[in-house]
């Protein structure tokens, strides 16, 4: 509640603060760069999609090969002994995992169901997290010991796994998951690094799991920095444990959280800035915040938040590691990469099924094909590769589900747009196939690529 003149005068500087404050543009080099290489791909999808109906997924197996290739190489030049997961909740499509498999990953997994997939497809090498695990879940993992290693999340958690475990008699590998955030939302994975000795002090009461390692996990990493500094809060945890405390430990695993080289791309109301902007706006009435500016544009700015390389992160994590870490202990270090593999795999077709008005189409996909309102705040360009030019036209693409909300963007590449068009939405592989809904439209098929 805004008691008081100086109150709203006090809140009206902090917000246009905010406001003022700049987000990068994405550039336009970059921008055109990755829309005039897919457009050259539009070509060949073309002639792939052929009679294959709209809309639907377009998978390429090749990206995925090359992603896990080079994540695998730039950690292996850093490190001796490695370990390396693929985040199968990032894309849960067969292919994509039964793709990483044959790259020499092994497959993370957060529930019963994915475990239950990882095992059908073969894998021999799993890791098994996620919160709340149920009993048949435990069960699953105990039953199959010799290929997976439960990531613990908590006591009660190692209580339920020593239960299961006993009751057919095997032993379980296991390690703890430590939590990088002790506040908020994101304190709900793990235990606390500073209950490590008394978690595995707990855990020798149990005869039936083997505590072999910590596994911790920071998501939306643009950059290594969270990872460094929670590696040198851990190398502090582990030089409190006694010698033999640490000998047990023979894996840590950093989990995964690495954006793709390119960056996140936003849409003008994606950046902080923007955010703010929308929330005040909607709410600058019954505060009575006069004075307040908007600074909307038609065009549509694009905006960039950066991220870096994976050769990057190597060479940092690493050079952290080696210091924090293996300084004390020798160990496998183990890796969960998922939207780095496989963002760029798997790209959207769609095909313009009504043209309301020259800045207004209906596409025949809806955004249950991704999940979520994603396109309100992320950028992706859409592309018109009926028609293809190098030139970005103002317009409002929606899908045709029956919420205003089904939106794809605001503005196309190409020369014109009409019905019976076929559009890209390109680079859709992470959080998008494993987050689809089954609201109002049938689901897009999957077709491999090339």
């Amino acid at each position: 509640m805004v008691d008081s003149s100086e109150d709203k005068q006090k809140i009206l500087q902090q917000i246009q603060a905010i406001l003022n404050q700049n987000t990068p543009l994405l550039p336009d080099s970059t921008l055109h760069d990755f829309v005039e290489a897919n457009f050259r791909k539009g070509r060949q999808i073309l002639h792939t999609i052929g009679g294959h109906l709209t809309p639907c997924y377009l998978f390429e197996p090749g990206i995925v090969i090359a992603r896990a290739k080079t994540f695998k190489r730039a950690f292996q030049q850093n490190l001796p002994d490695t370990g390396f997961y693929f985040a199968m909740k990032s894309n849960n499509f067969l292919d994509v995992s039964k793709t990483i498999l044959g790259c020499g990953f092994g497959l993370d997994v957060s529930s019963g169901a994915e475990l239950e997939t990882a095992l059908e497809l073969g894998a021999d090498d799993i890791v098994f997290s996620g919160p709340g695990k149920t009993a048949q879940e435990l069960d699953i993992a105990v039953v199959n010991h010799k290929k997976v290693v439960v990531l613990m999340d908590s006591l009660s958690e190692m209580k339920r796994l020593e239960k299961r475990a006993a009751r057919i008699g095997k032993n379980i590998r296991a390690g703890v998951r430590l939590t990088t955030e002790p506040h908020g939302l994101w304190r709900k994975f793990g235990i606390l690094k500073e209950d490590l000795q008394s978690f595995i002090n707990e855990s020798k009461r149990y005869g039936h799991i083997r505590l072999q390692g910590i596994q911790f996990h920071s998501s939306w990493n643009m950059g290594p920095e969270r990872q460094i500094a929670f590696i040198k809060e851990l190398g502090q945890t582990l030089a409190s444990l006694t010698p033999e405390e640490r000998e047990i430990i023979k894996f840590i695993d950093i989990g995964g959280g690495y954006w793709p080289e390119q960056g996140e791309w936003l849409q003008p109301g994606g950046t902080p800035q923007g955010v703010l902007r929308n929330a005040v706006f909607s709410a600058s009435s019954a505060l009575s915040l006069d004075g307040l500016s908007s600074s909307s544009s038609a065009a549509y700015p694009h905006y960039l938040n950066a991220s870096t390389s994976i050769e990057t992160f190597a060479r940092e994590l690493s050079s952290a590691i080696c210091e924090h870490i293996q300084s004390l202990i020798s160990c496998k270090i183990c890796f969960e990469p998922g939207r780095l593999i496989c963002n760029d795999s798997m790209h959207i077709i769609l095909k313009v099924m009504d043209k309301k008005y020259d800045d207004l189409v209906i596409t025949d996909g809806g955004t249950n094909a991704v999940g979520w309102e994603r396109f309100e705040t992320d950028y992706c360009p859409i592309l018109n590769i009926s028609r293809p030019a190098m030139t970005e036209r103002e317009c409002l693409i929606t899908g045709s589900l029956c919420t205003p909300h089904d939106l794809w963007g605001y503005s196309y590449w190409g020369k014109e747009i009409h019905e019976g068009d076929l559009l890209m939405i390109p680079e859709q592989g992470a959080y998008t196939y494993s987050l689809r809904q089954n609201f109002i439209k049938a689901l897009p098929q999957v077709i491999s690529f090339p």
